[in-house]
């Protein structure tokens, strides 16, 4: 899997430089698949269980299934699935040191303890 920069192209790109952007594109092709290749079975699987949720799921053997929509819309929401890629594979990390620092038991026994911080 490979980034493509060519569903960018566009009027607004003159407008609104984007410096990370400008960084993936001087990235080698292999470091850019190697990356996406990292992502665990775990973050593709909900990466998969959302972006179907926001498009829609029908069963694909007894539906002929098109979905229409225009440029803007798929970048948000190849963007939206980017960043809960990204958001999974940080909380991921987390789980890990986690595991390594406290043990797999003290993370079970924290979440079934921790309570949410009440709002105002």
């Amino acid at each position: 899997m490979i980034f493509n920069f060519d569903f960018l192209d566009s009027d607004s790109q003159d407008r609104d430089y984007n410096n990370l952007m400008e960084y993936l594109r001087k990235q080698h092709p292999e470091v850019l698949s190697k990356i996406a290749q990292s992502a665990s079975p775990e973050v593709k699987q909900i990466i998969s269980q959302n972006v179907q949720g926001l498009v829609g799921m029908l069963p694909t053997g007894d539906f002929n299934i098109k979905v229409t929509t225009d440029k803007e819309n798929l970048a948000h929401l190849l963007a939206s699935a980017m960043m809960t890629g990204y958001f999974l594979c940080q909380m991921e990390k987390r789980r890990d040191l986690e595991e390594s620092v406290f043990g797999s038991d003290s993370l079970n026994k924290s979440s079934e303890t921790e309570e949410l911080p009440e709002s105002e």
